[in-house]
């Protein structure tokens, strides 16, 4: 054969298109979809901005819980683990930790030269924010060109009496104590409205904190503003002393007197914050204590060791709520305390003795240095300060100068400007400016160092938060 095989293969049939040709999207279409897709990249990066930079914490709060993936846009801050910064001290007066544990305690006033009346030295002034409280508003005492620490031992008792005639029941509980969940950043007017319920008092924690906050993001109401509080406020009276122990509690809970603590606070889940405690009754047989934690929940149980463990990071500072009858049985139990200096020397000496057995732990450093301060003896304070900022047995949380101001007040006063500067800038960061106090020392250094318009802002920025900030107004004036 001669045709090729090939040609023997079937071939395939081309068939004319006659689907019609599907037309491409019109350009203004592709234009809206792509805009519209812009439009939701830029939407959602306004909303994780405007939930990190324009809302509070308060407000950022509220939003997590409803949708809590937002916790994920909140901006970066110190973590648990961050501690108070371990800025390089100038050691200029070569105070060794052995000199702060073995020296002398002696303290020159003696309780029969107090006071006979329980009049407050707090200098900071209580004022009503809502117009309708507008008479209630309280009046200044006279202010000091500086608020020490010393203004935070508030009134002085006529006498002081040792406790030998005295003995704390086995048991202790009080009742009628209504108990008051604190809102935001609120456990200091929650816990005085809980002490004050005691007596009959009947307003809530919000109408203390129209006293005592200038706003939901105050993170700190100190222990002599709820003092000033209760003694202008209330028909009963109170008074804070540092100093405490585990057996003053329960002779004040024996004999019908809550007690307040200012205490370091871990709950589980959280890192360190500082925290107010009302103590509502003990039991020598389990060694617990009851407390009303404006955090956790009523008759909380916690044991001795637990609560003395937290309470000393504040130098066991307490405050009582009692009635003015009371005032010579209030004497009798704190005996020596009732004298503020002689609860500084008492807590210099509990202090030292903690640190002899444990010469690395930072809370004995910071309590001597928070002592001295309060005694006015910035030398031997800046030391103890010192030596605190340097151990790592654990190193000291980072929220620690939120509420303690002693470590500003000692370097201030020896002329460590730069110290206070650096500290005060690194605190400003994490509180998110949000502490007065902080911005006052702040403006104090700078000012000490010439540089008045930086002190200026700082001051005016005190007072912008605290509009009734009578120091920060004194000190701005002076530069004015």
């Amino acid at each position: 054969m001669s045709e090729r095989l090939e040609d023997t293969r079937p071939r395939p049939v081309v068939r004319p298109n006659t689907r019609p040709e599907v037309p491409a999207p019109p350009k203004l279409l592709l234009v809206l979809v792509i805009g519209v897709f812009a439009l939701g990249i830029l939407g959602t990066v306004g909303v994780v901005l405007g939930f990190r930079v324009v809302l509070q914490p308060a407000q950022q709060e509220r939003v997590i819980n409803e949708l809590p993936f937002m916790r994920a846009f909140l901006p970066p801050g110190p973590g648990a683990n961050d501690t108070l910064p371990t800025l390089q001290p100038d050691f200029t007066n070569s105070i060794t930790a052995n000199d702060l544990l073995n020296r002398s305690f002696a303290v020159t006033s003696t309780p029969a030269d107090a006071a006979e009346t329980l009049t407050p030295t707090e200098t900071a002034t209580i004022a009503a924010t809502a117009t309708t409280m507008a008479t209630a508003t309280v009046a200044a005492t006279a202010t000091p060109d500086l608020p020490t620490a010393t203004a935070a031992s508030a009134a002085v008792l006529p006498t002081a009496l040792p406790v030998t005639d005295l003995v704390a029941q086995s048991t202790g509980l009080l009742t009628g104590i209504q108990y008051s969940k604190q809102t935001w950043n609120n456990c200091g007017p929650a816990n005085i409205t809980m002490a004050l319920s005691y007596y009959g008092w009947t307003r809530d924690q919000d109408f203390a904190a129209q006293f005592l906050k200038w706003g939901r993001e105050d993170k700190n109401v100190n222990p002599v503003e709820l003092v000033s509080f209760v003694n202008e406020q209330a028909q009963v009276k109170a008074l804070t002393r540092i100093g405490g122990d585990l057996n003053l509690i329960k002779l004040f809970i024996s004999n019908g007197i809550p007690v307040i603590i200012e205490t370091g606070y871990m709950p589980e889940g959280y890192d360190w914050i500082g925290h107010y405690q009302t103590v509502v009754g003990y039991d020598d047989a389990t060694g617990v204590f009851y407390i009303n934690d404006s955090f956790l929940g009523p008759s909380t149980v916690e044991t001795y060791s637990f609560v003395d463990s937290f309470w000393r990071h504040f130098n066991r500072r307490f405050i009582i709520v009692y009635k003015p009858d009371d005032e010579a049985l209030v004497a009798r139990i704190l005996g020596n305390l009732a004298d503020p200096d002689q609860a500084a020397q008492h807590a210099l000496e509990v202090a030292a003795q903690e640190g002899r057995q444990n010469p690395s732990d930072p809370y004995v450093f910071f309590n001597i240095g928070s002592a001295y301060a309060a005694l006015g003896d910035y030398e031997l304070a800046a030391a103890g300060y010192d030596l605190a900022r340097q151990k790592e047995n654990p190193p000291l949380p980072f929220r620690m100068l939120w509420y303690q101001f002693g470590m500003f007040e000692a370097y201030y006063h020896v002329g460590r400007y730069d110290d206070v500067i650096a500290l005060a800038e690194s605190n400003l960061l994490t509180t998110g400016d949000y502490v007065e106090e902080i911005h006052y020392w702040y403006g104090q250094a700078l000012a000490a160092q010439g540089k008045t318009t930086e002190a200026m802002s700082a001051f005016r920025q005190a007072l912008r938060l605290k509009p009734n900030y009578e120091a920060a107004q004194t000190a701005l004036d002076a530069l004015q």
